[in-house]
Protein backbone atom coordinates (compact mmCIF):
# COMPACT_ATOMS: atom_id res chain seq x y z
CA UNK A 1 0.00 0.00 0.00
CA UNK A 2 1.30 3.42 -0.96
CA UNK A 3 0.36 6.35 1.30
CA UNK A 4 1.86 9.81 1.00
CA UNK A 5 1.08 13.39 1.95
CA UNK A 6 0.43 16.06 -0.67
CA UNK A 7 0.10 19.80 -0.17
CA UNK A 8 -1.11 20.45 -3.69
CA UNK A 9 -2.21 18.36 -6.67
CA UNK A 10 -2.98 18.66 -10.35
CA UNK A 11 -3.63 15.02 -11.26
CA UNK A 12 -7.10 13.52 -11.60
CA UNK A 13 -7.76 10.77 -9.07
CA UNK A 14 -10.06 7.77 -9.32
CA UNK A 15 -11.79 8.75 -6.08
CA UNK A 16 -12.01 11.68 -3.67
CA UNK A 17 -12.99 11.24 -0.01
CA UNK A 18 -13.74 14.38 1.98
CA UNK A 19 -14.76 14.73 5.65
CA UNK A 20 -17.63 17.07 6.55
CA UNK A 21 -18.70 18.31 9.98
CA UNK A 22 -22.35 18.73 10.79
CA UNK A 23 -23.56 22.09 9.56
CA UNK A 24 -20.30 22.75 7.69
CA UNK A 25 -20.95 21.03 4.36
CA UNK A 26 -19.19 22.76 1.50
CA UNK A 27 -18.78 21.43 -2.03
CA UNK A 28 -15.26 20.65 -3.26
CA UNK A 29 -14.07 23.91 -4.79
CA UNK A 30 -11.88 22.50 -7.59
CA UNK A 31 -14.91 21.17 -9.44
CA UNK A 32 -16.46 22.85 -12.47
CA UNK A 33 -19.69 24.80 -12.05
CA UNK A 34 -21.69 21.93 -13.60
CA UNK A 35 -20.09 19.38 -11.27
CA UNK A 36 -20.74 21.57 -8.25
CA UNK A 37 -24.40 21.88 -9.21
CA UNK A 38 -24.72 18.07 -9.43
CA UNK A 39 -23.19 17.62 -5.98
CA UNK A 40 -25.24 20.42 -4.42
CA UNK A 41 -28.43 18.83 -5.76
CA UNK A 42 -27.35 15.43 -4.39
CA UNK A 43 -26.67 16.97 -0.97
CA UNK A 44 -30.09 18.60 -1.01
CA UNK A 45 -31.88 15.45 -2.19
CA UNK A 46 -30.19 13.19 0.38
CA UNK A 47 -30.50 15.85 3.10
CA UNK A 48 -26.84 15.40 3.89
CA UNK A 49 -25.78 17.76 6.68
CA UNK A 50 -22.60 16.03 7.88
CA UNK A 51 -24.22 14.10 10.73
CA UNK A 52 -22.20 11.26 12.23
CA UNK A 53 -22.59 7.87 10.49
CA UNK A 54 -23.89 9.42 7.26
CA UNK A 55 -22.29 9.76 3.87
CA UNK A 56 -23.10 10.49 0.25
CA UNK A 57 -21.33 9.27 -2.84
CA UNK A 58 -21.63 9.75 -6.57
CA UNK A 59 -19.74 9.16 -9.78
CA UNK A 60 -19.33 11.91 -12.36
CA UNK A 61 -17.16 12.84 -15.31
CA UNK A 62 -14.39 15.14 -14.12
CA UNK A 63 -12.08 16.49 -16.86
CA UNK A 64 -12.78 13.50 -19.06
CA UNK A 65 -12.42 10.83 -16.34
CA UNK A 66 -15.12 9.01 -14.40
CA UNK A 67 -14.39 9.65 -10.72
CA UNK A 68 -16.02 8.81 -7.41
CA UNK A 69 -16.65 11.59 -4.90
CA UNK A 70 -17.60 10.68 -1.33
CA UNK A 71 -18.46 13.02 1.53
CA UNK A 72 -18.41 11.47 5.00
CA UNK A 73 -20.25 12.97 7.95
CA UNK A 74 -18.32 13.29 11.22
CA UNK A 75 -20.98 14.97 13.34
CA UNK A 76 -20.42 18.02 15.49
CA UNK A 77 -16.84 19.28 15.36
CA UNK A 78 -16.68 19.74 19.15
CA UNK A 79 -17.81 16.15 19.77
CA UNK A 80 -15.32 14.49 17.43
CA UNK A 81 -13.87 11.19 18.75
CA UNK A 82 -10.96 9.11 17.47
CA UNK A 83 -13.07 6.01 16.94
CA UNK A 84 -15.64 7.94 14.89
CA UNK A 85 -12.98 9.38 12.57
CA UNK A 86 -11.24 6.06 11.89
CA UNK A 87 -14.57 4.25 11.50
CA UNK A 88 -15.97 6.82 9.06
CA UNK A 89 -12.87 6.83 6.83
CA UNK A 90 -12.60 3.03 7.03
CA UNK A 91 -16.16 2.63 5.74
CA UNK A 92 -15.55 5.07 2.90
CA UNK A 93 -12.22 3.60 1.80
CA UNK A 94 -12.68 -0.15 2.09
CA UNK A 95 -14.50 -0.59 -1.23
CA UNK A 96 -12.52 1.96 -3.24
CA UNK A 97 -9.46 1.20 -5.34
CA UNK A 98 -7.12 2.98 -7.69
CA UNK A 99 -5.61 6.36 -6.86
CA UNK A 100 -7.52 8.04 -4.04
CA UNK A 101 -7.24 11.55 -2.66
CA UNK A 102 -8.28 11.95 0.98
CA UNK A 103 -9.06 15.30 2.56
CA UNK A 104 -8.17 15.93 6.20
CA UNK A 105 -9.92 19.20 6.94
CA UNK A 106 -10.34 19.30 10.72
CA UNK A 107 -9.13 15.76 11.47
CA UNK A 108 -5.78 14.29 12.55
CA UNK A 109 -3.65 12.81 9.79
CA UNK A 110 -2.64 9.92 12.08
CA UNK A 111 -6.24 8.73 12.23
CA UNK A 112 -6.72 8.97 8.46
CA UNK A 113 -3.53 6.99 7.83
CA UNK A 114 -4.68 4.31 10.26
CA UNK A 115 -8.09 4.10 8.59
CA UNK A 116 -6.48 3.61 5.17
CA UNK A 117 -4.44 0.67 6.49
CA UNK A 118 -7.39 -0.98 8.24
CA UNK A 119 -9.62 -0.51 5.20
CA UNK A 120 -7.44 -2.84 3.15
CA UNK A 121 -6.68 -5.39 5.90
CA UNK A 122 -7.77 -8.97 5.31
CA UNK A 123 -6.30 -12.08 6.96
CA UNK A 124 -6.59 -14.44 4.00
CA UNK A 125 -3.12 -15.97 3.76
CA UNK A 126 -4.51 -19.51 4.00
CA UNK A 127 -7.13 -19.05 1.27
CA UNK A 128 -6.15 -20.84 -1.92
CA UNK A 129 -8.76 -19.02 -4.00
CA UNK A 130 -8.33 -15.56 -2.54
CA UNK A 131 -9.27 -12.61 -4.70
CA UNK A 132 -6.38 -10.72 -6.17
CA UNK A 133 -6.06 -7.35 -4.47
CA UNK A 134 -6.41 -4.36 -6.77
CA UNK A 135 -3.72 -1.74 -6.74
CA UNK A 136 -4.55 1.07 -4.35
CA UNK A 137 -2.72 4.25 -3.35
CA UNK A 138 -3.71 7.08 -1.05
CA UNK A 139 -2.66 10.71 -1.31
CA UNK A 140 -3.59 12.57 1.87
CA UNK A 141 -4.11 16.28 1.35
CA UNK A 142 -2.62 18.45 4.11
CA UNK A 143 -2.00 22.16 4.40
CA UNK A 144 1.01 21.98 6.75
CA UNK A 145 4.07 19.76 7.15
CA UNK A 146 3.44 16.89 9.59
CA UNK A 147 5.10 13.73 10.88
CA UNK A 148 1.72 12.17 11.68
CA UNK A 149 1.92 9.93 8.63
CA UNK A 150 4.83 8.09 10.26
CA UNK A 151 3.02 7.65 13.58
CA UNK A 152 -0.19 6.59 11.84
CA UNK A 153 1.63 3.99 9.75
CA UNK A 154 3.53 2.61 12.75
CA UNK A 155 0.39 2.37 14.87
CA UNK A 156 -1.61 0.72 12.10
CA UNK A 157 1.15 -1.76 11.29
CA UNK A 158 1.55 -2.60 15.00
CA UNK A 159 -2.19 -3.18 15.35
CA UNK A 160 -2.18 -5.35 12.21
CA UNK A 161 0.80 -7.31 13.57
CA UNK A 162 -1.23 -8.02 16.71
CA UNK A 163 -4.25 -9.03 14.64
CA UNK A 164 -2.13 -11.39 12.57
CA UNK A 165 -0.61 -13.06 15.65
CA UNK A 166 -4.06 -13.60 17.17
CA UNK A 167 -5.43 -14.93 13.88
CA UNK A 168 -2.64 -17.47 13.32
CA UNK A 169 -3.61 -21.05 14.24
CA UNK A 170 -1.97 -22.81 17.18
CA UNK A 171 -0.04 -25.14 14.88
CA UNK A 172 1.74 -22.04 13.55
CA UNK A 173 2.05 -19.93 16.71
CA UNK A 174 3.20 -21.93 19.74
CA UNK A 175 5.73 -21.01 22.44
CA UNK A 176 8.88 -21.65 20.38
CA UNK A 177 7.58 -20.03 17.18
CA UNK A 178 6.21 -17.05 19.14
CA UNK A 179 9.64 -16.59 20.73
CA UNK A 180 11.20 -16.74 17.25
CA UNK A 181 8.76 -14.12 15.94
CA UNK A 182 9.71 -11.81 18.83
CA UNK A 183 13.42 -12.29 18.10
CA UNK A 184 12.87 -11.32 14.47
CA UNK A 185 10.84 -8.26 15.49
CA UNK A 186 13.48 -7.25 18.03
CA UNK A 187 16.18 -7.29 15.36
CA UNK A 188 13.95 -5.42 12.92
CA UNK A 189 12.74 -2.72 15.29
CA UNK A 190 15.78 -2.52 17.58
CA UNK A 191 14.61 -3.68 20.99
CA UNK A 192 16.39 -6.23 23.15
CA UNK A 193 15.05 -9.78 23.31
CA UNK A 194 15.96 -12.54 25.76
CA UNK A 195 14.38 -16.00 25.79
CA UNK A 196 14.44 -18.38 28.77
CA UNK A 197 14.06 -22.08 28.07
CA UNK A 198 12.52 -24.61 30.44
CA UNK A 199 15.71 -25.19 32.47
CA UNK A 200 16.02 -21.49 33.24
CA UNK A 201 12.30 -21.24 34.06
CA UNK A 202 12.75 -24.15 36.48
CA UNK A 203 15.83 -22.53 37.99
CA UNK A 204 13.76 -19.39 38.66
CA UNK A 205 11.17 -21.55 40.48
CA UNK A 206 8.24 -20.51 38.30
CA UNK A 207 6.24 -23.47 39.59
CA UNK A 208 2.79 -22.06 38.81
CA UNK A 209 3.77 -21.34 35.19
CA UNK A 210 5.40 -24.75 34.75
CA UNK A 211 2.38 -26.53 36.26
CA UNK A 212 0.19 -25.18 33.46
CA UNK A 213 2.81 -26.06 30.82
CA UNK A 214 3.52 -29.54 32.21
CA UNK A 215 1.48 -31.77 29.89
CA UNK A 216 2.07 -30.01 26.57
CA UNK A 217 4.27 -31.43 23.83
CA UNK A 218 5.22 -27.86 22.88
CA UNK A 219 7.52 -26.75 25.68
CA UNK A 220 7.25 -23.36 27.39
CA UNK A 221 9.29 -20.26 26.69
CA UNK A 222 9.69 -17.14 28.81
CA UNK A 223 10.05 -14.14 26.53
CA UNK A 224 11.59 -10.82 27.61
CA UNK A 225 11.61 -7.63 25.54
CA UNK A 226 13.42 -4.46 26.59
CA UNK A 227 12.97 -1.03 25.04
CA UNK A 228 15.47 1.20 26.85
CA UNK A 229 14.48 4.54 25.39
CA UNK A 230 15.58 6.70 28.32
CA UNK A 231 19.16 5.75 29.27
CA UNK A 232 19.44 8.93 31.35
CA UNK A 233 16.90 7.39 33.79
CA UNK A 234 18.07 3.76 34.09
CA UNK A 235 16.06 3.02 37.23
CA UNK A 236 12.77 4.39 35.87
CA UNK A 237 11.48 1.19 34.27
CA UNK A 238 7.88 0.41 33.30
CA UNK A 239 6.71 -3.20 33.26
CA UNK A 240 4.30 -4.82 30.81
CA UNK A 241 3.13 -8.44 30.99
CA UNK A 242 1.12 -10.34 28.37
CA UNK A 243 -0.72 -13.62 28.83
CA UNK A 244 0.83 -16.09 26.39
CA UNK A 245 -1.40 -19.17 26.29
CA UNK A 246 -0.86 -20.13 22.66
CA UNK A 247 -3.57 -22.76 23.06
CA UNK A 248 -5.88 -23.62 25.94
CA UNK A 249 -7.74 -26.93 26.11
CA UNK A 250 -8.79 -26.16 29.67
CA UNK A 251 -6.47 -28.92 30.87
CA UNK A 252 -8.10 -31.79 32.74
CA UNK A 253 -11.03 -29.44 33.46
CA UNK A 254 -11.57 -29.85 29.74
CA UNK A 255 -13.47 -27.24 27.79
CA UNK A 256 -16.41 -28.39 25.66
CA UNK A 257 -15.58 -28.70 21.96
CA UNK A 258 -17.33 -25.44 21.05
CA UNK A 259 -15.41 -23.60 23.77
CA UNK A 260 -12.08 -24.87 22.44
CA UNK A 261 -12.55 -23.90 18.81
CA UNK A 262 -11.15 -20.40 19.14
CA UNK A 263 -8.60 -20.94 21.90
CA UNK A 264 -5.75 -20.03 19.56
CA UNK A 265 -6.70 -16.47 20.57
CA UNK A 266 -5.81 -17.03 24.24
CA UNK A 267 -2.45 -15.41 23.56
CA UNK A 268 -4.17 -12.12 22.75
CA UNK A 269 -2.46 -10.44 25.70
CA UNK A 270 0.95 -11.51 24.41
CA UNK A 271 0.10 -10.32 20.90
CA UNK A 272 -1.06 -6.97 22.30
CA UNK A 273 2.10 -6.26 24.27
CA UNK A 274 4.26 -7.35 21.31
CA UNK A 275 2.41 -4.90 19.07
CA UNK A 276 2.76 -2.14 21.66
CA UNK A 277 6.49 -2.77 22.06
CA UNK A 278 7.00 -2.60 18.29
CA UNK A 279 5.19 0.74 18.14
CA UNK A 280 7.07 2.20 21.11
CA UNK A 281 10.45 1.11 19.78
CA UNK A 282 9.79 2.22 16.20
CA UNK A 283 8.65 5.66 17.38
CA UNK A 284 11.66 5.84 19.73
CA UNK A 285 9.50 6.74 22.73
CA UNK A 286 11.75 8.01 25.53
CA UNK A 287 10.74 5.50 28.17
CA UNK A 288 12.35 2.36 29.57
CA UNK A 289 9.85 -0.46 29.14
CA UNK A 290 10.39 -4.14 29.87
CA UNK A 291 7.81 -6.64 28.66
CA UNK A 292 7.54 -10.33 29.57
CA UNK A 293 5.43 -13.22 28.29
CA UNK A 294 5.12 -16.65 29.92
CA UNK A 295 4.32 -18.62 26.76
CA UNK A 296 2.91 -22.14 26.97
CA UNK A 297 0.04 -24.44 26.03
CA UNK A 298 -2.49 -25.75 28.56
CA UNK A 299 -2.89 -29.34 27.43
CA UNK A 300 -3.97 -32.76 28.71
CA UNK A 301 -2.01 -35.93 29.36
CA UNK A 302 -0.65 -38.19 32.06
CA UNK A 303 1.61 -35.41 33.31
CA UNK A 304 -1.11 -32.72 33.47
CA UNK A 305 -1.70 -30.79 36.64
CA UNK A 306 -4.97 -31.74 38.30
CA UNK A 307 -7.88 -30.18 40.15
CA UNK A 308 -7.06 -30.61 43.83
CA UNK A 309 -3.29 -30.28 43.41
CA UNK A 310 -1.37 -27.89 45.64
CA UNK A 311 1.29 -26.01 43.68
CA UNK A 312 3.85 -23.36 44.54
CA UNK A 313 4.72 -20.09 42.84
CA UNK A 314 7.73 -17.91 42.24
CA UNK A 315 6.28 -15.50 44.79
CA UNK A 316 6.29 -18.20 47.46
CA UNK A 317 2.54 -18.56 48.02
CA UNK A 318 0.87 -21.94 47.73
CA UNK A 319 -2.17 -22.44 45.52
CA UNK A 320 -4.91 -25.04 45.54
CA UNK A 321 -5.88 -25.85 41.97
CA UNK A 322 -9.65 -25.62 41.90
CA UNK A 323 -9.95 -25.68 38.11
CA UNK A 324 -7.21 -26.26 35.53
CA UNK A 325 -9.06 -23.97 33.11
CA UNK A 326 -8.22 -21.02 35.37
CA UNK A 327 -4.67 -21.31 34.07
CA UNK A 328 -3.87 -17.83 32.75
CA UNK A 329 -3.67 -16.29 36.20
CA UNK A 330 -1.16 -18.99 37.23
CA UNK A 331 1.20 -18.09 34.40
CA UNK A 332 0.72 -14.38 35.05
CA UNK A 333 1.58 -14.46 38.76
CA UNK A 334 5.05 -15.84 38.03
CA UNK A 335 5.53 -13.37 35.17
CA UNK A 336 4.45 -10.45 37.35
CA UNK A 337 6.66 -11.56 40.24
CA UNK A 338 9.61 -11.93 37.89
CA UNK A 339 9.26 -8.51 36.27
CA UNK A 340 8.92 -6.73 39.62
CA UNK A 341 11.75 -8.53 41.40
CA UNK A 342 14.21 -9.29 38.59
CA UNK A 343 13.67 -6.41 36.14
CA UNK A 344 13.04 -3.89 38.95
CA UNK A 345 10.09 -2.17 37.31
CA UNK A 346 8.44 0.72 39.16
CA UNK A 347 4.95 -0.15 37.93
CA UNK A 348 3.39 -3.02 36.02
CA UNK A 349 0.47 -3.55 33.67
CA UNK A 350 -0.69 -7.04 32.75
CA UNK A 351 -2.84 -7.67 29.67
CA UNK A 352 -4.76 -10.92 29.35
CA UNK A 353 -7.68 -12.71 27.75
CA UNK A 354 -8.42 -13.83 31.28
CA UNK A 355 -12.13 -14.47 31.88
CA UNK A 356 -15.38 -15.15 30.08
CA UNK A 357 -16.98 -13.25 32.94
CA UNK A 358 -15.72 -9.94 31.58
CA UNK A 359 -17.83 -10.51 28.44
CA UNK A 360 -20.90 -11.02 30.63
CA UNK A 361 -20.15 -7.78 32.45
CA UNK A 362 -18.95 -5.51 29.64
CA UNK A 363 -19.63 -7.23 26.31
CA UNK A 364 -17.28 -7.12 23.31
CA UNK A 365 -16.54 -3.39 23.17
CA UNK A 366 -15.02 -2.55 26.57
CA UNK A 367 -11.89 -3.75 28.36
CA UNK A 368 -12.26 -4.42 32.08
CA UNK A 369 -9.56 -2.95 34.33
CA UNK A 370 -8.48 -3.52 37.92
CA UNK A 371 -5.97 -1.16 39.49
CA UNK A 372 -4.37 -0.59 42.86
CA UNK A 373 -3.34 2.94 41.90
CA UNK A 374 -5.76 5.73 41.01
CA UNK A 375 -3.19 7.81 39.14
CA UNK A 376 -2.27 4.90 36.87
CA UNK A 377 -5.89 4.24 36.01
CA UNK A 378 -6.60 7.91 35.33
CA UNK A 379 -3.66 8.02 32.93
CA UNK A 380 -4.86 4.83 31.22
CA UNK A 381 -8.33 6.29 30.83
CA UNK A 382 -6.86 9.39 29.17
CA UNK A 383 -4.75 7.22 26.85
CA UNK A 384 -7.76 5.12 25.89
CA UNK A 385 -9.71 8.28 25.04
CA UNK A 386 -6.92 9.37 22.67
CA UNK A 387 -6.85 5.89 21.13
CA UNK A 388 -10.63 5.62 20.81
CA UNK A 389 -10.71 2.37 22.81
CA UNK A 390 -13.05 1.87 25.76
CA UNK A 391 -11.95 0.81 29.26
CA UNK A 392 -13.94 0.45 32.48
CA UNK A 393 -12.60 0.15 36.01
CA UNK A 394 -13.92 -2.74 38.10
CA UNK A 395 -13.85 -2.68 41.92
CA UNK A 396 -11.20 -4.59 43.86
CA UNK A 397 -12.66 -4.27 47.35
CA UNK A 398 -11.01 -6.42 50.04
CA UNK A 399 -14.21 -8.39 50.61
CA UNK A 400 -13.64 -10.17 47.28
CA UNK A 401 -10.48 -11.78 48.70
CA UNK A 402 -12.59 -14.14 50.78
CA UNK A 403 -13.85 -15.79 47.59
CA UNK A 404 -10.49 -17.23 46.56
CA UNK A 405 -9.12 -18.20 49.97
CA UNK A 406 -8.26 -21.88 50.33
CA UNK A 407 -8.82 -24.03 53.41
CA UNK A 408 -5.65 -26.02 52.75
CA UNK A 409 -3.34 -23.58 50.93
CA UNK A 410 -2.73 -19.83 50.82
CA UNK A 411 -5.04 -19.31 47.82
CA UNK A 412 -7.16 -21.22 45.33
CA UNK A 413 -7.12 -20.37 41.67
CA UNK A 414 -10.83 -19.59 41.29
CA UNK A 415 -13.20 -17.46 43.30
CA UNK A 416 -16.44 -19.11 42.27
CA UNK A 417 -19.14 -18.03 39.87
CA UNK A 418 -19.75 -14.48 41.08
CA UNK A 419 -17.44 -11.56 40.34
CA UNK A 420 -15.26 -13.80 38.19
CA UNK A 421 -13.35 -11.04 36.40
CA UNK A 422 -12.70 -9.27 39.68
CA UNK A 423 -11.47 -12.29 41.64
CA UNK A 424 -9.26 -13.41 38.73
CA UNK A 425 -7.59 -10.01 38.58
CA UNK A 426 -7.28 -9.78 42.35
CA UNK A 427 -5.63 -13.21 42.42
CA UNK A 428 -2.83 -11.64 40.33
CA UNK A 429 -2.81 -8.62 42.65
CA UNK A 430 -1.83 -10.95 45.51
CA UNK A 431 1.63 -11.19 43.91
CA UNK A 432 2.16 -7.48 43.23
CA UNK A 433 2.94 -6.23 46.73
CA UNK A 434 3.16 -2.44 46.93
CA UNK A 435 4.08 -1.97 43.28
CA UNK A 436 1.59 0.20 41.32
CA UNK A 437 -0.33 -2.22 39.11
CA UNK A 438 -3.14 -2.51 36.58
CA UNK A 439 -4.78 -5.56 35.07
CA UNK A 440 -6.51 -5.33 31.66
CA UNK A 441 -8.92 -8.16 30.86
CA UNK A 442 -9.23 -8.14 27.06
CA UNK A 443 -11.15 -11.41 26.71
CA UNK A 444 -14.05 -9.51 25.14
CA UNK A 445 -12.13 -6.98 23.07
CA UNK A 446 -9.10 -8.77 21.60
CA UNK A 447 -11.07 -10.67 18.94
CA UNK A 448 -14.53 -10.72 17.42
CA UNK A 449 -16.66 -13.32 15.68
CA UNK A 450 -18.30 -10.73 13.42
CA UNK A 451 -16.92 -7.49 11.92
CA UNK A 452 -17.93 -4.21 13.54
CA UNK A 453 -16.65 -0.68 13.12
CA UNK A 454 -13.16 -0.88 11.65
CA UNK A 455 -12.57 -4.32 13.16
CA UNK A 456 -12.65 -7.36 10.91
CA UNK A 457 -13.49 -10.92 11.91
CA UNK A 458 -10.76 -12.29 14.21
CA UNK A 459 -8.13 -10.30 16.07
CA UNK A 460 -8.90 -6.62 16.64
CA UNK A 461 -5.58 -5.29 17.91
CA UNK A 462 -7.43 -3.33 20.56
CA UNK A 463 -5.37 -1.81 23.42
CA UNK A 464 -2.13 -1.61 21.38
CA UNK A 465 -2.81 2.08 20.72
CA UNK A 466 -3.97 2.70 24.29
CA UNK A 467 -0.70 1.29 25.67
CA UNK A 468 1.30 3.32 23.15
CA UNK A 469 -0.41 6.54 24.24
CA UNK A 470 -0.14 5.57 27.90
CA UNK A 471 3.66 5.46 27.71
CA UNK A 472 3.98 8.30 25.20
CA UNK A 473 2.10 10.75 27.42
CA UNK A 474 3.26 9.51 30.84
Amino acid sequence: MNIKLVKDFNKIYDAYVMPKFEGEVKVYDKLTIEERIILEKLIEKKEFTGKKNTSISCELMHKGKLVNITYIGLGKREKLKTYDVIDAFHKALKDLDGEILIGTHGVEVTQVVEAAHYAKYDFNKYKTDKKEKKECSFDIFVEEDTTDICEGTVLAESVILTRDLVNEPANVIFPESLAHEVKVLGEKYEFEVEIFDEDKILELKMEAFLSVARAAEKRPKFIIMRHLGDPSNPTEIHGLVGKGLTYDTGGLSLKPSAGMANMKTDMGGAATVIGAMCALSRMKVKKNIVTVIAACENSIGGNAYRPGDIIGSMGGKTIEVDNTDAEGRLTLIDAVHYIINHENVKEVIDVATLTGAVLVALGMTTTGVLANNDEMYKHLEEASEIAGERVWRLPNFPEYKELYKSKIADLKNTGGRFGGSITAGMFIEEFVGETPWMHLDIAGTSSTDAPYGYYTHGGTGQIVRTLYNYYLKK
